[in-house]
């Protein structure tokens, strides 16, 4: 684990393989740390010949906070819902700088971009936005932020803003975000109650600020919608999704890889909103057949 200076603030990064292998990038979605890439699946990657960077974004784990007042979310989900501007303190470009400078901070002029959720909206604009910078992009589980795309359920939507009181005692906690996932999680690949436990564990153990997630959220509503931006998309581009997604409808999967040209799109049966355990073979080998295939110039 490291520190990095990036676009101004600190990033934690963690590196691993030979860092003269061709880099993937793994970029996390809302609210989620560089631990929720589970560790078989990095290695998974690096043990086929690459380099495995992952990090934690702006405003969650270890990364540096944004000190910035916004309005609420209960007031920034209603001008949403009415189609009216939502200020927020950054925005997805912003986090696609982050990127960009965690790359520079690191020697990386170009890599194989891997995005989930709101990393996946952050891969897409990188691709748009530094085509040069980008050997292939995977997207899962994301969106191009068209409106007229389905929405969650509303007891999906009110599990993911609910929050816990802040001085909540660490199994509550923990409870609260087993019940999220069990939610959002995959129905053709359940993870063990116990497994998802633990797992939620650590991750609140290693932080947990739900203001920042605040504003995370924020972000990815204020940045609206990428349609436009990605017909600018010329790297080789994987769309995975599952049918079984609560959170982010297959059909947003779907609309994704409609806009980008040439991108292939796997639909995973039984796919929810998650890693879990069952999947990461899926995806490894799906992801790694992808970048595999993709022949660009790393010298260009």
């Amino acid at each position: 684990m490291a520190q990095v200076t990036a676009n101004g603030l600190q990033f934690e990064v963690e590196r691993y393989g030979n860092p003269q292998d061709p880099a993937v990038l793994l970029i996390m979605g809302l609210g989620m740390q560089l631990v929720s890439w589970p560790m078989a699946f990095c290695q998974s990657i690096v043990d086929a010949g690459y380099q495995v960077v992952r990090f934690d974004n702006r405003d969650i784990g270890l990364s540096q906070r944004i000190d910035a007042r916004h309005m609420s979310l209960q007031r920034a989900a209603l001008r949403h819902f009415l189609r009216m501007p939502v200020p927020a303190p950054y925005t997805i470009e912003s986090m696609a700088e982050d990127t960009i400078a965690i790359m520079d901070a690191l020697g990386i002029a170009k890599a194989h971009l891997v995005g989930a959720s709101m990393g996946g909206m952050i891969a897409q604009t990188v691709a748009a936005k530094y085509p040069q910078r980008c050997l292939s992009l995977v997207s899962i589980m994301s969106t191009s932020g068209d409106r007229k795309l389905p929405n969650a359920s509303w007891r999906v939507s009110s599990l993911m803003l609910a929050r816990p009181p802040r001085d909540a005692p660490m199994d509550q906690l923990v409870e609260h975000y087993v019940k999220l996932f069990k939610v959002i999680g995959s129905p053709g690949f359940p993870t063990p109650p116990e497994h998802l436990r633990e797992r939620m564990r650590n991750n609140l153990t290693r932080s947990y600020d739900p203001r920042g997630t605040g504003r995370q959220l924020l972000a990815v509503v204020s940045s609206g919608d990428r349609s436009a931006s990605l017909k600018l998309i010329k790297a080789p581009t994987l769309v995975i999704h599952g049918d079984a997604d609560p959170l982010v409808p297959v059909a947003h999967g779907v609309d994704t890889a409609q806009k980008i040209a040439g991108a292939k799109l796997q639909i995973v049966p039984g796919m929810g909103h998650d890693f879990a355990p069952g999947l990461l073979p899926i995806l490894s080998t799906a992801i790694l057949a992808h970048i595999g295939s993709s022949k660009v110039d790393l010298a260009a």
